[in-house]
């Protein structure tokens, strides 16, 4: 997936009922905290680091504490809306959430931009040889680090 997605209010407002829907489904709430974390994600279309999703959550809730976001944040990628990118320190909607399940994210660690993809097959040769080394993956998906078309056109 590219980075430029409909930035519409209509398939902002879509994704949205769909979080609520998906949390419903499980017995969950998305409080407004959280539902305001996820709509900033969506729009950005692109990750974004703790101190920056402050900032932008403050300008709409004045007095949005940290450990409050960061509640919200947990609970979104508990849910699997949201993704929690270790490579780069920082978080991304999920752009499927109802969709098919997608095991691999590849992140441009100069830009954030984030692709979705799902191999099964590789998945499971990683987890056996993981395995064959005497552990146990941790969670259900591999970030990659790589750099995007963009910033590898503007690095010649």
């Amino acid at each position: 997936m590219s980075a430029k997605h409909s930035t519409q209010p209509s398939a902002l407002a879509a994704k949205l009922h769909t979080a609520e829907s998906l949390c419903a489904q499980r017995g969950k709430k998305l409080t407004p905290i959280r539902r305001k974390v996820l709509e900033i994600l969506l729009a950005q279309h692109r990750s974004v680091k703790a101190y920056e999703l402050l900032d932008l959550i403050r300008s709409v809730q004045p007095g949005a504490a940290p450990p409050t976001v960061y509640r919200a944040l947990d609970f979104l990628v508990d849910e699997g809306l949201v993704h929690r990118l270790d490579a780069i320190n920082a978080w991304t909607a999920c752009l499927d959430a109802a969709g098919e399940p997608h095991d691999l994210l590849v992140v441009c660690t100069q830009c954030g931009t984030v692709a979705e993809l799902s191999d099964p097959a590789l998945s499971r040769q990683l987890a056996d040889k993981v395995a064959s080394a005497g552990f146990a993956l941790s969670g259900h998906e591999t970030e990659l680090r790589a750099l995007c078309a963009n910033c590898r056109s503007h690095t010649h």
